[in-house]
């Protein structure tokens, strides 16, 4: 099972470990905390919560599953490691809102994440199970039902739920199948129940699944521990999820910098994965659509003055393209690491294709939940520009507009949320947590912010 582990379940926990070493500093969380940073040492350290705490407890008068459900909710999750997270953290939710019995979530090993170790492989089922007692009932597989002596299989009834179903969907179509059949099968099940939700206990409970109930196996863990330890014993570090990797590449549609034989592999990738779309490179990437190259985070980084000695995790599958485009990464920073050089035990990873945005908004999250931690996720979009001038020959000035682009994103401070609840609850309490479980198909409705993601630990 452990030659099978992926990378991407390395890194989430690698990223979210080494945050929770980070010490606190004192900082006014509004404005944002990036519009008060002037100097790279603030950026090893978290943010100061100015009271603002995670809350995912349900409330007082949250009542368990009953003891009778209206039946079995079997999901199959499909898409990355983090897009079938959410997927999870969603199929809990809409077997609470059915008074479902929920069937573990089976989880797809397809073209882009090539493991099929399963739930079971992956995250400890008995946490899983014991943690959410109190929300839903939760079984490995649906019972035969034994009567008049014979024994007879209940055969779940298939259902293909409309993207973003709402609750009503759940109350009406779903369920009524459900009582008629006894169990239904929901697949595919990524991103099948509307994300906004004006239900504070719900959106409590999807947070409860998330950073609370999905907890890896011990043997992940203390692989991930290892590598951790390993990079801190040397002092802080940052790790880098640079996405440069073929499926997102081939999903941006951004073509024009590869040679003709690495566009012809591109160019096949999308036909055989994502719809069909007119795309314009030069269009693409002004409005943030294109994946920075290696060279251009080096760039920001440097920007942000971090200089050489910066020990650099590097968290990624294999780099398309080649060497060529890591060079000059490795030329600005010499001393990095991957789990190759940190990990003997490097021939058990293997590399895991994520789709768009879903690793990063996922560990965005975990990292806020947990405490402010410091990320840096560059503005593609507002970077554009300052790249685009640079290229025709306008050198001056490019640090400091690459500084004034990122001084206005957000490295993991408080900072509120353009929706319809809030992510955490204030320590006198005013609010609720949420997580958003972002998370992206073919609609180009990815964040300008998502592909690239950094990660500061001590």
């Amino acid at each position: 099972m452990v030659a099978n582990l992926s990378i991407g379940v390395i890194v989430l926990l690698i990223c979210t470990l080494s945050l929770l070493f980070s010490a606190s500093i004192r900082r006014d969380p509004e404005p944002t905390r990036s519009s008060k940073i002037n100097v790279v040492e603030e950026l090893w350290e978290s943010a100061e919560s100015g009271g603002w705490r995670p809350s995912s407890a349900p409330c007082s008068d949250w009542p368990p599953p009953t003891e009778e459900t209206n039946g079995y909710l079997r999901v199959r999750c499909n898409g990355g490691l983090n897009q079938q997270r959410s997927a999870i953290c969603n199929a809990v939710l809409a077997a609470r809102i059915m008074n479902a019995t929920l069937v573990l979530p089976e989880l797809d090993a397809n073209s882009f994440w090539h493991d099929d170790s399963g739930f079971l492989g992956i995250y400890d089922v008995e946490h899983f199970i014991d943690s959410l007692k109190y929300d839903v009932k939760i079984v490995g597989k649906i019972p035969d039902v034994h009567k008049n002596g014979k024994t007879k299989k209940i055969k779940a009834f298939q259902i293909r739920p409309p993207r973003d179903a709402p609750i009503d969907w759940y109350l009406t179509t779903a369920l009524t199948a459900m009582k008629e059949h006894s169990a239904i099968y929901l697949t595919p099940f990524s991103h099948r129940l509307a994300e906004e939700i004006d239900n504070p206990e719900y959106q409590r409970l999807r947070c409860r699944v998330n950073y609370h109930a999905l907890r890896f196996k011990l043997h992940i863990m203390k692989l991930s521990d290892s590598i951790v330890d390993k990079l801190r014993s040397q002092g802080h570090f940052m790790s880098i999820h640079l996405r440069f990797e073929m499926d997102m590449l081939a999903f941006a549609g951004c073509f024009d910098i590869f040679n003709p034989e690495e566009q012809k592999i591109l160019k096949k990738y999308r036909k055989e994965n994502f719809a069909e779309k007119r795309l314009i490179y030069n269009e693409r990437r002004a409005i943030g659509k294109c994946p920075l190259t290696p060279e251009e985070v080096g760039l920001i980084l440097r920007a942000m003055r971090f200089d050489n000695s910066t020990r650099i995790y590097l968290a990624a599958g294999e780099l398309f393209g080649g060497d060529r485009f890591m060079k000059p990464f490795r030329t600005l920073f010499p001393r990095l690491d991957n789990h190759s050089s940190v990990d003997p035990s490097s021939e058990e990873l293997s590399p895991t294709y994520d789709g768009p945005s879903n690793f990063a908004n996922n560990l965005f999250g975990h990292r806020l939940y947990y405490g402010f931690r410091t990320t840096i996720r560059p503005n593609r979009k507002g970077l554009a520009p300052v790249f685009v001038a640079r290229e025709k020959g306008k050198t001056g000035g490019f640090e400091e507009a690459v500084r004034r682009v990122m001084m206005k994103t957000n490295f993991g401070g408080p900072h509120r949320r353009v929706s319809l609840l809030n992510r955490f609850i204030r320590t006198h309490g005013l609010s609720v947590s949420v997580n958003r479980l972002e998370s992206v198909g073919d609609s180009d409705s990815a964040s300008q912010t998502d592909s690239t993601v950094v990660g500061l630990g001590r």
